[in-house]
């Protein structure tokens, strides 16, 4: 077995407009092509390729989302990142990200890696979900 690269990740979530309108309006991504699932959700693309994947809990009515998916979907235990630390993705143009943070008032991070041409944003989706933004120099130079 090869892996190659990683493909998508998935995100159940209770407050799907909000979660859909952070990656769509914040962070740039597309809301496209979803398949027809027995539950709520939505596929968000950057550059043609759906990388998160927005799975709507409705804790009202689970049923769809439990036989297609399976595993624990109550409520509080939607919060966090839990074991899992943080997705992370390859940015250009940092100023235009931490406008759109500042303009919107969500709180975020930056970090400068030492001894890397490396510059980082770290903000938390409204699930609660740490995103870290890669700015690596020599993909600002090519923006």
């Amino acid at each position: 077995m090869s892996l190659s690269s990683l493909d998508h990740c998935s995100i159940r979530t209770v407050i799907l407009d909000e979660t859909r309108d952070f990656y769509v309006d914040i962070l740039g991504m597309d809301d496209g092509d979803r398949p027809d699932f027995p539950f709520p959700g939505a596929w968000l693309y950057v550059d043609g390729v759906a990388v998160v994947h927005l799975v709507g809990v409705d804790p009202e009515d689970p049923s769809g989302l439990q036989e297609y998916l399976g595993g624990d979907i109550s409520a509080e235990a939607l919060d966090g990142s839990g074991a899992f630390d943080h997705i992370a993705f390859r940015a250009k143009e940092p100023e235009k990200l931490i406008s759109r943070l500042k303009d919107k008032g969500y709180p975020f991070r930056e970090r400068q890696v030492p001894s890397m041409d490396l510059f980082q944003v770290f903000v938390e989706d409204p699930n609660g979900i740490t995103v870290e933004l890669n700015y690596w120099a020599e993909d600002q130079k090519a923006a």
